[in-house]
């Protein structure tokens, strides 16, 4: 299960507003894919609900996890930071070894790594 802050719910329902959508039909998917350059890279669109997903709501809106990532995002908390550098949602992943310095891929902790071990890394532009 993840952890969702205040910060991050209200920024979501800002962005769902923004963009049209229907706050009780859509939310912030996450999932995680190979690639970055720490060997897995995250991911976030707005998008429905699908079966096997997990579903955290607060304040009226939905972050959804794709079934296939929940084991890289057990645990996580998902912020929303406002920097001088850059600002959006921020994970903050317990299952991660390693991070890169762009802040959207990671490494695997070695259970995580073994049963699906990331793609050739690619380099952070």
């Amino acid at each position: 299960m993840i952890q969702v802050t205040p910060t991050a719910a209200r920024h979501l329902q800002a962005l769902l507003a923004e963009k049209g959508a229907l706050a009780a039909e859509q939310g912030l998917r996450l999932l995680v894919e190979r690639g970055g350059c720490a060997g897995m890279q995250y991911q976030m669109k707005i998008d429905f609900p699908a079966p096997g997903d997990e579903i955290v709501t607060l304040d009226g809106v939905m972050f959804i996890v794709a079934a296939d990532s929940q084991n890289f995002l057990d645990g996580c908390q998902i912020d929303y930071e406002d920097s001088l550098a850059d600002s959006g949602f921020r994970i903050h992943n317990p299952n991660a070894v390693r991070s890169c310095g762009c802040g959207t891929s990671f490494e695997a902790a070695p259970a995580l790594a073994a049963a699906h071990p990331p793609g050739e890394p690619v380099p952070c532009s």
